[in-house]
Parts: structure tokens; C-alpha cells; sequence
């Protein structure tokens, strides 16, 4: 194909093209990739590369005279920006339904038999049967080739970063440990074989880290483990002498990275394969002989994963005095800045922060890119500034700063606001009602094995009081050393209080509510915390309950406080939350900025 194919609209000429040459009439394509992650390396970005849209979540459908991409309030303002003059139009959808939604859309809109192509390769099987039950016998699923790949002419080739072992000093199991467990886990669920295709679980599992997607310490593999074979797909170009050698002693053998199909298609007769219907691709479980059992259940090391041991824990409180440490030199920084008038804009305020943290001992890279977001900006929940668009840091308003870095004994998320000039009366109560919310949830003790959706209202209810709310989640699981969202756990009220969600111990989660003023500013304050076991009190019939552990350190900005929104409790909550983060951070600190963090812990209460 020899068309210009350099803008949205060229480009979706060119795939209406070849979609009309193989009788296509409506095409998707999801945000995601043969391992449905969250981040993508830039060979499967095909929907940002389509459509202009550079956000983290959205799902793309086009037909011979449609363009639509389904995205969630986080992304609404971003959307219509991005995709102006496109041909492109966006599409509003409740949170979480993107992959759903075009789908609804497509079976109101087309009655007449319609063929919809799709990359099977990329789509989750649990989504290919959601689409099977929406839109019923009238409309033929095609998905067995990938569109782009004959109008893409530079797409780039995956990712080549060599894989290292994670520390041993900073894992608390050996991969041995976490194959036996496996091994069990299969047996209780009456499974021989079992497929895992997600990256960090895979990471995890084998105590492996890369660097193939940005942001997350993951490369990419499969792995198919029997109790007698444990094979590991990857680019074996990528795996050293030494680390071959290594995990050759435990038993797993490397395959190339593109023969998983070739070996699902030979799987002997009897075999009953444990897969996780949401967590591998429909093209996988095409590939599958008729002879092959599936055994369908939630994926034994997502769960064993997110549960981390009281080592892990320790690890991780290590990694977050440091992070705080970095976070405190460079918050003096800008307050000084800040006073001094100096110019400052978005872009600085990344480089400067992430320059703190590669200080730091054991620091690998950022865990997500920094959100800097000063007034208007700080509204957009997934805002990030470029050198194309950025806003200068002056006057009067607000900043919202949320980062986070990966260390090779922790992964950090955090966020914190800035007041710029004094601030108003609006603003203050409106990050006061915020803070109440974090607070809230922060203090609350729950049954363990509660869903963590059902958490979500209590964080929202100061909000709620006032007739606010907000559109994202309250809290997302965190790897340790690993992506910076991890499931199971998920505190949101747009997620299913399913089992697979219960609460448990050692679980580390964000608590992150929010406030958005469009074109005005935006609040969010976020701490990370773990889950530990109540044993101060006597529970009804001996029920175990948990309660937060708080992680993450850094002060809270008491000047954006209105104290008389807060009650006595709140207070002296607060109050105990800064005293513990001057302790355990001042002696990591120079002069200047521990002098600044006594300020900035002052309590709140006479």
C-alpha cells in the first residue's frame, strides 16, 4: 500500500480499505496486548497510533462511515482534544465498560447481518464471549488477522531489554517455593496444565524482572507448567548464560516466545488446562485441540502475588523511607522555588522530582509517568504535560503532583496538592473534604475477606455530604517491585464485589479520592497502604478483621486545610500521621529540608 498514511483520518482510510478487501464491515481495537496489560509496548499501541489519542485506556471501532472511541470521564476533556479534526468521534462510557460499550453501540446500530474483525490475539477470551451474548447470530466474528500490520509501515518491532533475576536479598520466596505452590493450587482446582500469559504474574512467579514495557519491570513471556515440565516462551536472546543456567537447575526449560500456539495445538489427549477466562487471549485458546479440558478459574498467582509475605512488607517500608526522603528534598525545593519567583512550569517539576529519587538507593526508574497538573490541568485526572503542551507554575491556583517510582525492594505511588499563592476558601474546603475521605478510609477496620468495592463509599461519603463526587476509583493494588496497578483487590464502586476481589492480609492498596473542577483545579491526596490484622480488639465469634497500615510518607499540606471541617478525631489522626513521618524520615535528611519537614509536621491540634 502506497497511500499517505500520516494522519488519523489518512490512517483510517487505509484500514477501511483493507477492512472492505477482506469484507469487514466494523473493526476494534482494544487498548491491549497478547498479555492484556495495562501499559503496552509501542508494537501493540495500535489504537493511540489510529486514532491520536494518547491516553491509557479507550477502545477504538470503526465502520465504513463511523469512527468512535469509547473512553471514561478521566479522559473526556483529553479526548476532545486529542481527537479534533480526526474523524474521530468520542464516545462517553461509565467507567469500566469501554470494551462492552462499542459493542452495545454496534448492535443498535447495524441490524442487517455485520462482520466484526478484531485481533484475537489481543482480546481477552472473557470479552470475546461477553461480545458472543450482546450481539447474538447476526453478526460474524472475525479474528484471526491483525489489520495493522498491512497499513502500519513502521511499527515498531517488540522490545529486546534483557531479563536479570530479582535480588535474591529482596525476594522472601524462591522460585521453587512459588512452582510448589502452583503445583498445589492446580491440583485443589483438578488441573494438570496450566497457561499464565500475564506479565507480572509471570515476573513474579519466576522471580524474574525486565523492562519491555515502560513503567513496569515485566518482559514478555508465557508460561505453560505440568508437574513435570515448566516452560518458560520468551526471546531467549534476552536470558544470559548464567540466568539459563538458573533456572535450568529448577526445572524450567526456555522456549522461543512465538511457539506457545505450536505447543497449546500439541497438548496430549486427557489434558485438563487451568485458565483464567479474563486473563488469557481468545487466539491462545483457539489454538487448543478439541481434546483439551478446560478447567476455568481465577489465576492462582494473581492472588498469591498481591498477598505479599511480612519480609516483602519490610522491604517495602524500607523503600518507602527513601522514597519519602526524596520526596520531602524535592518539596522544599519547590516551596523555595515557588517563593524565590523563579520560573518554574509542569515539565520541571518531573524532572526535578525524579531526579530526588534517582538518588535514591535501589532505584530503578518511575513506576507510571508523572502526573504534574498546576490549575485547569490538575482537573484531568490522567493529565500529563508534554513539551508541546505545559503550563507554566505561576500566580495563583494549584498543583497536583501524583508519582511514583520502582525500587528493587518497593514500588511507590503517591499524590499530593500544592498551593500556589494563598489559596481560597473554595479550594481549602474543597481539599479538606477530600482529606476527611482519605482519612475515613484510612481508619477504618473491615471483616476480612470483605470485597474491596464495597469499601469505595467510605472515602466518598465526606464528598457525598456536600453534593461532590468523583469518577475514578478509590483504590487500586500495588506489585512490590512490579506494575504499580495489581489486582485483585480493587476499591471502586464501578467494579464487581466479586470473591476474587475480598480484602486479605498483606495486600498492599492505594487510597486516593479525588475532587475535579473542570477548567478550574483538581484535588487528589494519595497514601498507599498495607493490610494488617486487628488483634487490639475481641471479634464477634472469633472473625478476623483488618485494618490499613499506613506506608507511604511524606507530609500532607496542612495550608489548604479548613480546620473547621475536621473534627477532634480527624485531627489527631493527622496529628499522629505527621509525628510518624518526622520520625522516620528526619534522619535521612539534610539540614535545610529537615528543618523544612519539622514546619510542614507542626500539629494541627493546640
Amino acid at each position: 500500500m502506497t497511500l499517505s498514511i500520516d494522519t488519523p483520518a489518512q490512517r483510517l482510510h487505509a484500514l477501511r480499505q483493507v477492512m472492505a478487501e477482506q469484507g469487514i464491515d466494523a473493526w476494534l481495537v482494544p487498548s491491549s496486548d497478547p498479555h492484556l496489560s495495562e501499559y503496552l509496548p509501542g508494537h501493540w499501541q495500535g489504537r493511540e497510533w489510529l486514532s491520536g489519542f494518547t491516553g491509557s485506556v479507550g477502545t477504538l471501532l470503526v465502520t465504513r462511515d463511523f469512527a468512535g472511541l469509547w473512553v471514561d470521564s478521566r479522559y473526556w476533556v483529553q479526548a476532545d482534544q486529542e481527537l479534533s479534526g480526526s474523524g474521530i468521534d468520542m464516545m462517553k462510557v461509565a467507567q469500566g465498560q469501554q470494551i462492552l460499550a462499542p459493542i452495545d453501540w454496534l448492535a443498535v446500530n447495524h441490524h442487517a447481518p455485520v462482520t466484526l474483525g478484531l485481533d484475537g490475539a489481543v482480546l481477552p477470551l472473557a470479552a470475546h464471549r461477553a461480545f458472543r451474548t450482546r450481539l447474538g447470530d447476526s453478526v460474524t466474528i472475525k479474528s484471526d488477522r491483525d489489520l495493522l500490520e498491512e497499513i502500519w509501515p513502521d511499527r515498531p518491532a517488540l522490545p529486546q531489554a534483557s531479563i536479570t533475576a530479582h535480588d535474591a536479598a529482596f525476594t522472601g520466596q524462591t522460585r521453587s517455593d512459588r512452582l510448589t505452590r502452583l503445583y498445589q493450587a492446580m491440583n485443589e482446582a483438578n488441573a494438570d496444565t496450566h497457561l499464565i500469559s500475564t506479565l507480572d504474574d509471570i515476573a513474579w512467579l519466576f522471580n524474574l524482572r525486565g523492562s519491555d514495557v515502560d513503567y513496569n519491570p515485566v518482559f514478555l513471556a508465557h508460561a505453560l507448567v505440568d508437574a513435570h515440565h515448566t516452560r518458560l516462551f520468551i526471546d531467549r536472546d534476552k536470558v544470559s548464560d548464567t540466568l539459563h543456567e538458573a533456572l535450568a537447575d529448577d526445572g524450567v526449560v526456555l522456549h522461543d516466545y512465538a511457539e506457545i500456539r505450536d505447543h497449546l495445538a500439541r497438548l496430549p489427549e486427557a489434558t485438563r488446562l487451568l485458565i483464567d477466562p479474563a486473563r488469557v487471549t481468545l487466539s491462545l485458546v483457539e489454538a487448543l485441540p478439541e481434546h483439551v479440558t478446560l478447567v476455568e478459574a481465577f489465576q492462582p498467582t494473581t492472588l498469591a502475588k498481591a498477598c505479599k509475605h511480612e519480609a516483602d512488607i519490610v522491604h517495602i517500608r524500607n523503600a518507602m523511607t527513601r522514597d519519602g526522603a526524596a520526596l520531602c528534598r524535592f518539596l522544599c525545593w519547590l516551596d523555595a522555588t515557588l517563593a524565590s519567583g523563579d520560573d518554574l512550569d509542569e515539565l520541571t517539576i518531573d524532572a526535578r522530582l525524579t531526579a530526588e529519587r534517582v538518588r535514591e538507593k535501589h532505584f530503578i526508574s518511575r513506576s507510571f509517568p508523572t502526573i504534574a497538573g498546576f490549575n485547569a490541568n490538575g482537573a484531568l485526572p490522567h493529565y500529563r504535560a508534554t513539551e508541546s503542551a505545559h503550563s507554566s507554575i505561576e500566580g495563583q491556583g494549584l498543583l497536583l503532583i501524583d508519582s511514583g517510582a520502582q525500587y528493587l525492594d518497593g514500588t511507590t505511588d503517591i499524590t499530593r496538592v500544592i498551593p500556589v499563592g494563598e489559596p481560597t476558601p473554595a479550594q481549602k474546603a474543597d481539599y479538606t473534604r477530600v482529606l476527611k475521605g482519605m482519612m475515613a478510609l484510612s481508619r477504618t477496620r473491615f471483616p476480612a475477606g470483605i470485597e474491596a468495592p464495597r469499601l469505595d463509599a467510605i472515602a466518598r461519603a465526606p464528598l457525598w455530604e456536600a453534593g461532590l463526587d468523583y469518577g475514578h476509583g478509590t483504590g487500586h493494588g500495588v506489585g512490590y517491585f512490579l506494575n504499580v496497578h495489581e489486582g485483585p483487590q480493587v476499591i471502586s464502586r464501578g467494579a464487581a464485589p466479586t470473591p476474587q476481589t475480598a480484602m486479605r492480609e498483606g495486600m498492599i492498596t492505594s487510597i486516593e479520592p479525588g475532587l475535579y473542577r473542570p477548567n478550574q483545579w483538581g484535588i487528589r491526596i494519595e497514601n498507599l497502604v498495607a493490610n494488617r490484622v486487628v488483634k487490639d480488639v475481641d471479634t464477634l465469634e472469633g472473625d478476623a478483621f483488618l485494618e490499613f497500615e499506613t506506608l507511604t510518607l511524606c507530609p500532607i499540606d496542612t495550608r489548604l486545610i479548613e480546620r473547621a471541617l475536621l473534627r477532634d478525631d480527624e485531627i489527631a489522626w493527622l496529628d499522629d500521621y505527621h509525628r510518624t513521618v518526622f520520625e522516620r524520615l528526619a534522619p535521612k535528611l539534610d539540614d535545610e529540608t529537615r528543618t523544612w519537614l519539622s514546619e510542614k509536621t507542626q500539629p494541627l491540634s493546640p
